[in-house]
This record gives structure tokens, C-alpha cells and sequence, in this order.
């Protein structure tokens, strides 16, 4: 074929598969799940499967329901006496695959003299769609996580990570595979604290590596990683009380289902959002972090009140009508079982009419997110590609699924070389209650 690789261009990929790898930091410390390419090319038009609200604009290229772990209910029973034998629900996520990320150059024949300047564009385009990858999580991270710490100081103490650490514990989540992501200046700024805090140790190698490269490692039952770029999130300078929720009435009390009877048939309900009326939607910005008087976080498994206020999520805003993660499941008005299983918080007496709002992003900073690794999950996509059609295509998986796909044609009126590096797939965040977010400077 005219346009075959070269036995260069063929190590080169394989090279740059290598460093790909390295560079998908992110992705190692979430699920993977392996969505079968032909269902998803089926699913992708099929009338009934919403998009997710929150997915990225542009196409739906396959939706798959994932299950969310259940949560179960027990009671105290004796023997010789009958229990009741209720039906659970469960609960599931509509995930997506829904990005194609591409790099693409030319080269002429007088600058194809130059190997390495090859190599060189190659390695940037492979930097580039690692960074997409990583950032996309990162932003499904951040922007769903409900669990949101605020700091009134820059960075630099271990009691900073441990409030996300004792948040996580009160609410359940299990100990192990933590993840904290945080932005270079927050990172460093720990860094410095473990290099002062360990130091009259004597010969203390986590103090070395923390003075030398600024490394931190694990924190208070998180691993830690630092980030390169760092996402933001814009301050809301309302004065707490300016925003109030209606929590009273069945509208604050949200049931949970699993399924849903409408005009299109028995459709999959996502259970992540809620709807509430507010007094002003216009004092509320997608992405904010609150708190609303009144509503008690529990833990989710034995219900018990934390003594700390819930803390939620705005994901979206149509007038008065705010769509916030987590829902309000207080279960306290003739509860369902669904509502006794999913429990996740305690609402005072019946609710309020207009229960105060309390902003907890009050100046713009930098987003650093942590998660449990099961909340998380990204669904690698493939891409078909005919090999047989005059362009030379080459294909290799990373580590986590993720197919990257090489393509190379020569274009004899131009005289140029194009290349282009492609890699398909979608996140989602199947739980938000075990991921969350740490804010300082509020």
C-alpha cells in the first residue's frame, strides 16, 4: 500500500503508546468498563435512552445503564416471629460514551527529511490527548462530587486532607482505593507542611522526597497526585439567607425508582438529580457547593446523623428550578423501601418554605476533587476504521482500554503527509455522594 507505515513509524507508535500510558494518571485510579462496541453503535439512536444531563455536548456515540451499589435495610427480628420479605430496588446510571479526541498535522516532503521533527509532533499529539482524557474525568469529578470540604486557608496542612478523609468515613465510604487530586499549588503547599512536620524525625526518607521533589504520597488514606492544570470554580458572593429551597412538602422528599412508566414505555430513571424550587434562580450558578438549613447529612449504610449539614451540587438552572446532586432522600414521611435504602440525610420536622441556602464556594479557587475509585468509571470507545481504503491505519490499547488509532495518507497534489491520532470515550459518575471536592481560600 502507497501509504503503509514505516518500520520507524511502527516503533515511534509504539513508543508513544508507551509514554500515552504514563501520562493517563487519572485514569488508572478510576473503573474501567468495557462496553461492547456493537451494542453501543445499536443503543446510540434508540428513542427512550436519554443522553445523561450533564454529559458533554455533542454526540451520543452508545448509553449503557450501570448499576449503582445498593444499600440494604435490616431489623431486629425473633425467632419464631415472621419478617417481612421486601422487594429492593436498584438503582442505575445512564454512562455514555460520548467524546472523540483528535490531533492532526501535515508534513511536507522537504520537512519529512527531519525524523525526529516527526517524532516530536507525534509525541505532542499523544501529551495533548492524554491531558483530554485526564481532564475530562477530572471535570466529571469535580463537577458532580457532592461531598465538598472549604478551607479558609491556603494549602498546607495534613488536617486540611483529614477533613475529606472524616468526611468520607461519616458518610460511608469505604476505606480503601482513595484517590485526592490536587492542583500544583495546593500539592506543594502539603508538600511544605510534610517537610516541616516529619523533619525531627531524624533520617526520614517521606521528608526527603517531600524537601527534594516535592512528593507527598499517601495522605490521610488517599493517594495523592498532583496536577499540572488545575480546573476552577467561580465564587458566589451571596450572602447566606439571600437563597432559600423550599424543603418542605413531598417536592423536597425525593422517592427513589427504578423505573418509570411514561408514553415511551418502562424507561430507566437517574436517580443522581433532583429538582427544587428556589426563590431566585438567578442567585445560584451551575457548579456552586451548598448547604440548606435544616437538612442533616446521615451515613449511608446505618442512617445514623452525622451532625453535619448535607452538602449538594447545582448541575443545572432553568429558572426557579435548580437541579442539584445529590437528591433529598429524607425518608421521613411514610417511607417507601426504596427511601429507607437510599437514606441520605435527616430534613427538620416537616421542611421549610424557604430554608436558608449557604454558599460554600464564596471566592473563585482552584478545584481539587477526591473520590473512591468505584464512583467513578470510563468507558473506552473504538473507533472502525477501514484498513483497506488507501489510508494506513495503526492501533494499540493502553493499559486501561483505551484504543489509540494512528492514521497516515499522502496527498500527491499537495505533496503533504497528514497524520492524525484519535482515541474515543466517555466517563461517568455513578455515584456522587463518594466523590467530592476541596476548596481553600473560602
Amino acid at each position: 500500500m502507497a501509504n503503509a507505515f514505516s518500520k520507524e513509524e511502527k516503533v515511534a507508535f509504539d513508543q508513544l503508546l508507551e509514554g500515552f500510558n504514563d501520562a493517563l494518571v487519572m485514569s488508572r485510579n478510576v473503573t474501567v468498563y468495557n462496553y461492547n462496541q456493537t451494542d453501543a453503535a445499536r443503543t446510540t439512536a434508540m428513542p427512550g435512552v436519554p443522553v445523561p444531563p450533564i454529559s458533554p455536548a455533542g454526540a451520543n456515540f452508545g448509553t449503557v445503564w450501570r448499576p449503582q451499589p445498593y444499600i440494604m435495610t435490616s431489623a431486629t427480628t425473633t425467632p419464631g416471629i415472621g419478617i417481612t420479605f421486601a422487594d429492593k430496588t436498584q438503582l442505575t446510571v445512564p454512562a455514555s460514551i460520548t467524546t472523540v479526541k483528535t490531533s492532526a498535522w501535515a508534513m511536507n516532503s522537504v520537512e519529512l527529511r527531519d525524523a525526529l521533527q516527526e517524532g516530536r509532533l507525534a509525541a505532542g499529539a499523544n501529551q495533548k490527548l492524554a491531558s483530554d482524557i485526564n481532564v475530562a474525568l477530572m471535570q466529571a469529578a469535580t463537577g458532580l462530587g457532592s461531598l465538598v470540604v472549604p478551607i479558609g486557608t491556603p494549602a498546607g496542612s495534613f488536617d486540611d486532607i483529614a477533613l475529606c478523609d472524616t468526611l468520607m468515613n461519616e458518610t460511608g465510604v469505604m476505606g480503601d482505593n482513595r484517590y485526592l487530586s490536587l492542583s500544583s499549588r495546593s500539592y506543594n503547599g502539603l508538600a511544605g507542611n510534610v517537610v516541616g512536620s516529619t523533619r525531627s524525625f531524624g533520617a526520614n526518607n517521606r521528608s526527603d522526597k517531600a524537601f527534594e521533589r516535592a512528593y507527598v504520597g499517601m495522605v490521610s488514606s488517599f493517594d495523592t497526585y498532583k496536577q499540572d492544570y488545575a480546573l476552577r470554580l467561580t465564587g458566589n458572593t451571596q450572602i447566606p439567607g439571600a437563597a432559600t429551597i423550599a424543603t418542605n412538602g413531598a417536592q423536597a422528599n425525593f422517592v427513589p425508582k427504578a423505573t418509570d412508566v411514561t408514553v415511551a414505555g418502562v424507561l430507566n430513571v437517574d436517580n443522581r438529580f433532583q429538582t427544587v424550587a428556589v426563590n431566585n434562580g438567578a442567585l445560584f450558578n451551575v457548579g456552586d457547593a451548598f448547604t440548606i438549613e435544616g437538612i442533616e447529612a446521615v451515613h449511608l449504610i446505618t442512617k445514623q446523623p452525622t451532625g453535619q449539614p448535607k452538602t449538594f451540587r447545582v448541575v443545572k438552572i432553568v429558572g426557579n428550578n435548580v437541579t442539584i446532586t445529590p437528591p433529598i432522600i429524607s425518608a421521613d414521611n411514610a417511607p417507601t423501601e426504596a427511601e429507607l435504602q437510599y437514606k441520605n440525610c435527616e430534613r427538620a420536622g416537616a421542611g421549610l418554605a424557604a430554608a436558608q441556602v449557604t454558599f460554600l464556594n464564596t471566592t473563585t479557587a482552584d478545584l481539587n476533587c477526591f473520590w473512591h475509585k468505584s464512583a467513578i468509571e470510563i468507558l473506552p470507545g473504538r473507533l472502525a476504521i477501514p484498513e483497506n481504503a488507501g489510508v494506513a491505519v495503526m492501533r494499540a490499547s493502553t493499559d486501561q482500554g483505551i484504543e489509540v488509532v494512528m492514521q497516515k495518507q499522502f496527498n500527491i497534489a499537495s505533496s503533504l503527509t497528514e497524520y492524525r491520532l484519535d482515541v474515543l470515550f466517555g466517563t461517568a459518575v455513578l455515584n456522587t455522594e463518594m466523590c467530592g471536592i476541596l476548596l481553600f481560600g473560602q
